[in-house]
């Protein structure tokens, strides 16, 4: 697809100006990285020091780590998701999409993966209650780890 779009491209505006575009988005994508990683540090650093898990500011984070990738590997298709995904409305979508479907495990909404719905907790009959002597430490005679000095 990405040298489906270079042709496409480099035939209506010419090599140079295709090039151009490449190295554009790459050096767009140092610069959207670095101006928009400062906010979102100032972001996690509010959200921890009101004593909240910043789970969502995290998971934005990765998604401008994963924004600047795309916009820094050269390609078209590339370029446009991480463009996308440097418009913080579009990362909520996404952000609502993960913690709805489980597979964002946050500390701040105790969900614990794709199992559990968010904020559910695990069901009592889940835990299992030992007796004293079923965890006490015992020496295993027929165990190979035994020490042989006669302990």
């Amino acid at each position: 697809m990405e040298i489906a779009g270079f042709v496409i491209v480099g035939s209506h505006i010419g090599v140079l100006a295709t090039l151009a575009l490449v190295v554009f988005g790459g050096m767009l994508g140092f610069f959207l990285l670095r101006v928009q990683g400062f906010g979102l540090l100032q972001k996690i650093r509010a959200e921890a020091a009101a004593g909240r898990v910043p789970d969502r500011e995290l998971v934005h984070g990765a998604m401008l780590v994963l924004a600047a990738i795309l916009l820094i590997i050269p390609g078209f298709f590339t370029d446009i998701c991480g463009l996308l995904l440097f418009i913080p409305p579009v990362r909520d979508l996404v952000w609502r999409y993960l913690s709805r479907s489980g597979v964002i495990v946050t500390a701040g909404g105790m969900r614990y993966g794709r199992g559990f719905g968010a904020g559910d907790r695990p069901q009592r009959d889940q835990v299992i209650d030992l007796d004293p002597e079923d965890y006490s430490r015992k020496p295993d005679p027929n165990s190979p780890w035994r020490d042989d000095r006669g302990k």
